[in-house]
């Protein structure tokens, strides 16, 4: 994939945010507790859901996974960029530099697909709850996260090979703080209109079908919540959706301005900002939306804490 380029090109060269000393500096405390924040918020979610039993249920499977994507997500990228915050040069080797676009293209078809799978799964929750422990086995929900997985890795090294393949001559310099997709094909000298073409179709197939599965999926779920007579019942069962209706609002909303808004559109200063969002911030809000907004997640961090209290007393 890369010999025809490593000749020209062995390494880019990040912009990186800002070459102004000071907000550096700042903007690199910021990234640093976003960093710790999300760190500490996926990995302790994913902690909490393996020993508490009674979050043992496909919701919390699946939640267990997306905690970890967000993990990996967002360690892909913020070490790096934290790295660089204080490097005169910020370099990247040709092969980290597609190791980067492979992952990170991976966790966000992992993340749209994860969420579209929730989606369904409170669809079936909610509208058949006697056939729910039938309908979502354990092994369905395994099933289900590995071809995810599976898939969403074949479209990264798909998209990977189709970037790097291109031609850079000696154009190094990526206008971004991280290598992604946009910058690097708007940074080739040799023609990019299959890549462009290739980059919609995937970014716009993945994300309107995940999308599609979402809507269908509450749109069943608007029906039942509004069947339900009792204003407590619409309520119990709204609050079971509202963590994931955040969420998907939040990745979607930024996905779709990053890759589905028209060319005449597409600033690579204004993506640059955007990409950092969903790539350093979203992956720490999750884990704190799940956590505040789940009633079921802050009881069994309530009896964690009470059982170590009790042990150190």
């Amino acid at each position: 994939m890369a010999k025809g380029n490593q000749s020209a090109v062995t390494e880019f060269i990040l912009l990186g945010l800002t070459d102004n000393p000071q907000l550096q500096t700042f903007l690199f405390g910021i990234f640093l507790v976003i960093y710790l924040v999300s760190v500490i918020g996926n990995l302790g979610l994913i902690v909490l859901i393996q020993i508490s039993p009674q979050l043992h249920t496909p919701m919390y499977f699946f939640l267990n996974h997306l905690a970890l994507i967000n993990f990996s997500f967002t360690s892909t990228v913020t070490p790096n960029t934290l790295v660089n915050f204080f490097r005169e040069v910020k370099s990247i080797t040709f092969y980290a530099c597609a190791t980067q676009v492979c992952c990170i293209v991976t966790f966000v078809v992992c993340e749209i697909y994860v969420l579209s799978i929730m989606a369904y799964d409170r669809y079936v929750a909610i509208c058949n709850p006697l056939l729910y422990v039938i309908l979502m086995p354990r092994k369905l929900c395994v099933r289900m996260i590995a071809s995810t997985y599976v898939y969403s890795f074949t479209v990264g090294l798909l998209q990977t090979a189709a970037t790097f393949h291109l031609s850079f001559c000696d154009h190094n310099v990526v206008n971004h703080c991280y290598c992604d997709d946009v910058p690097l094909v708007a940074l080739a000298c040799s023609d990019t209109q299959v890549n462009e073409l290739l980059l919609l179709i995937i970014a716009g197939f993945n994300t309107l079908s995940s999308l599609a599965i979402v809507l269908i999926s509450y749109g069943f779920i608007l029906f039942a919540i509004l069947r339900i007579h009792s204003a407590e019942g619409r309520q119990k069962a709204f609050s079971t959706c509202a963590s994931h209706l955040t969420s998907i609002t939040i990745f979607y909303g930024t996905v779709i301005f990053m890759y589905l808004q028209p060319k005449s559109s597409h600033s690579l200063n204004t993506d640059k900002f955007a990409s950092v969002f969903y790539v350093v911030v979203i992956p720490m809000l999750n884990p704190l939306i799940y956590s505040l907004r789940n009633q079921e997640v802050k009881n069994a961090l309530k009896r964690i804490v009470e059982k170590l209290c009790l042990a150190i007393r």
